[in-house]
């Protein structure tokens, strides 16, 4: 499992990902983590993009799972409220892997 710099709201973003493709943390690899501060008159929080890598057999089960319903779900980031999340692209691979590009938007509960 590789480990990339995160801040704090994209990992929970990630653990809350993985808990909804049933699976472990082993089986999604993280590829590249971006988060970026953003302010509004009224709100503060940061804008993510996950790229994430799903090898191997079972990974179009493991990806159909995460993505079932995200944009309407409700995701556990601690601290903070995911106001939108989507998939910003997916691919399937010839050899059973998965690659997916995740953006969210988290706005500080504070």
């Amino acid at each position: 499992m590789n480990r990339l710099p995160m801040s704090p709201s994209a990992a929970a973003l990630l653990r809350s990902l993985v808990a909804r493709a049933e699976t472990t943390r082993d089986r999604i690899l993280l590829s590249e983590a971006r988060s970026t501060d953003w302010r509004s008159l009224t709100f503060t929080g940061e804008r993510h993009v996950l790229q994430l890598r799903v090898p191997g057999p079972g990974s179009r089960a493991i990806v159909d799972r995460m993505c079932a319903g995200l944009e309407e779900a409700e995701l556990s980031v601690a601290g903070s409220i995911v106001a939108d999340v989507g998939v910003a692209q997916a691919s399937y691979e010839d050899d059973g892997s998965a690659s997916l590009t995740i953006e969210a938007l988290t706005v500080a509960a504070d």
